[in-house]
Formats: C-alpha cells, structure tokens, sequence
C-alpha cells in the first residue's frame, strides 16, 4: 500500500491521538509530526494549527502528506457556543490547508477527521445503523460534527484534498482523562481505584459499541492507506475523494451487561449510582453500529471488553501511584 511520507496528528496528547501516533511511530518511525495547540485563544491556535502545517509541508518536500485530526474537548454537554468556537477554528485552519494544496510545489494531500457516531446518530431510525443511515443528532455536540464534516467537503475536497471521516463508536482503553465527564469504562475503572462512586444516566438496556483505542488507531492507519491507494489511482483528477466510514466493533454491548464484566474483571460491584439528568434525553437507547464501508478493514481481531477494562484499571490504578509532583 502507499503510505504518504509524513503525516501531522492534531490532538496528540489525547487518548486516540496518542495511540494513533504511537501507532505510526510503530509502523513507519521518523514520519510523524505532533502539533501543541493552545486552545485557550482562538487566534493563538490557528497560529499553532498553521505552524504545525507549515511543518508538514517542509518535510515532505513536495511529496504526498497526511493530517490526522483528532482534537476536541467538546462533549454532549458542552455548550453551543464553545462547539460552534472549534468548528470555527477547524474551518479557518482548513482554509489555509486549501490554499496551500492548491499551490504546484504540493504533493496529494489528505486528512483523517475523528467524528462521533454516538453524536450524529443518535436520534437516527432503525439501528444498526450505517454509513447510509440519516444521520440525525439530538444534541449540539452532534450538530458540531456534521458542521465539521461539512467544512471538510466544502473547503478542501474541491483543492484536491482528499477526506477520510471516521465516525467512530465509544473509544475507551488506558490514558483517557478520567476528569472528562466521558467515558463510561474509564468512569467505572476510576470509580473502582479511588473508591467514588460514578454516575450512570440512562437505562441499563441502553446499547453501546465499545471499541479499545489502539484496535480503532490501527483501523484508522489502515484507512488512511486504503485512502491513499485509492487517491493515487485517481491521476489527473482536480477533485479529492471523500470517504466516510463508522468505526466500530460492530459487537454492541448493554450497559447492565458492562456492569457484569467490570464485576468479573474488578472481583466486586462496580460503584455505580443510578441517577437522572437532563442530557440522558439526547441519548439514544439503540446505538448498535455496522459498516458497509471498506468492510475488509474491519475483519480483524479485537480486543475483548474484559481485556480492555482490565488494561484501563491497571493504567489509572498506575496513574493514581505516581508521585504528584510539587
């Protein structure tokens, strides 16, 4: 497969864009760029988004390159206006990845974008749902992603861009920042280290799709090599692809059912309370998920929730052992 000389990962420091990098350091060492963005001001990080794509650039030297966006502090509770803030600055820093794709010294380009499955399908009809589903969102967080995936069509797919989005099932596994109201595994492996009880919101019929971080980091490498291949058979086009594939285990899993394998694995009752809040009603009570896109890539073997909940516990219980520093 082609595999493009450098890629740049934006979101570095969280729990996919970690595993995502240290899966391309593992299968192509010297070909990974990571960018520190300051989130804090909007003009400061698209100086650092430009910066870091200016970066990119001068390394391939006019050959093929890849942009991995994994970045996002939004979640179904953030507020509108903070989400329409990231969906801005996406936009704004894919205006400028235009401009500099349209330029002749630029080889083929492409981008991987992290949406949410959970998030645009949750008020869709008919589970399991697929890449062909309606997607419907129930909150703004939902709203934000398709926002993003359409600035990705609009912007860069017309300068030749090519777009993976990988709307992607609920990522869990060791290094997620247990102080993310996210996250129900890594809640639960939190809850049972310090002994403080978590919170569970919705029904425990509720379905979800559990998928570990470093199987979703090597589907997604391998997408981007699917894309590629698929992008240099396309000579002479002005257009880039656009591809949009879910993410998943396809294997969904209730929350009572989650409930049982954290007991197995922690050899006592998760601390759980089951309580109300107003956000359970933008959660859908069917998220099962099954692709019909590229499906060879998802013929692979997974990581089993069990060995995913005990590898998350070790890595917090681990965590929680450190010195804190002064």
């Amino acid at each position: 497969m082609t595999t493009p000389r450098a890629t740049l990962v934006i979101g570095s420091r969280g729990l996919l864009g970690r595993s995502v990098s240290a899966a391309i350091d593992r299968r192509t060492p010297g070909r990974l760029l990571v960018q520190t963005v300051c989130w804090a001001e909007d003009d400061v990080a698209g100086g650092d988004l430009v910066g870091g794509l200016d970066r990119l650039l001068a390394v391939v030297d006019g050959g093929p390159w890849s942009i991995v966006w994994c970045a996002g502090v939004g979640v179904t509770s953030t507020r509108p206006t903070d989400l329409k803030r990231e969906v801005d600055v996406l936009r704004r820093f894919l205006t400028t990845v235009a401009d500099r794709a349209k330029r002749a010294d630029t080889g083929p380009g492409m981008i991987f974008y992290a949406s949410s499955a959970g998030a645009v399908y949750a008020g869709s009809q008919d589970p399991p749902f697929t890449e062909a589903s309606v997607p419907r969102p129930l909150a703004p967080y939902g709203e934000a992603k398709l926002a993003a995936e359409q600035a990705l069509r609009e912007i860069c797919v017309p300068a030749g861009v090519s777009i993976l989005v990988g709307r992607i099932s609920n990522v869990y596994g060791p290094g997620q920042d247990v102080r993310k109201p996210q996250g129900l595994i890594t809640q639960l492996c939190r809850a049972h280290v310090n002994g403080q009880p978590t919170s569970v919101y919705v029904s425990l019929d509720t379905l979800r799709d559990y998928l570990y971080v470093a199987d979703c980091a090597d589907m997604v490498l391998d997408g981007i090599e699917r894309l590629a291949c698929e992008q240099a058979a396309r000579t002479g086009a002005a257009d880039g692809l656009m591809v949009t594939k879910i993410f998943a285990s396809q294997r969904s899993v209730s929350i009572g059912s989650l409930l049982m394998e954290s007991r197995r694995v922690f050899r006592r009752a998760p601390r759980v309370l089951v309580a109300s809040s107003p956000f359970a009603k933008v959660q859908a009570r069917d998220l099962r998920l099954r692709s019909v896109v590229w499906p060879e890539l998802d013929r692979r073997v997974l990581t089993s929730i069990p060995a995913g909940i005990g590898a998350t516990v070790a890595e917090i219980q681990m965590r929680m052992l450190e010195p804190r520093s002064s």
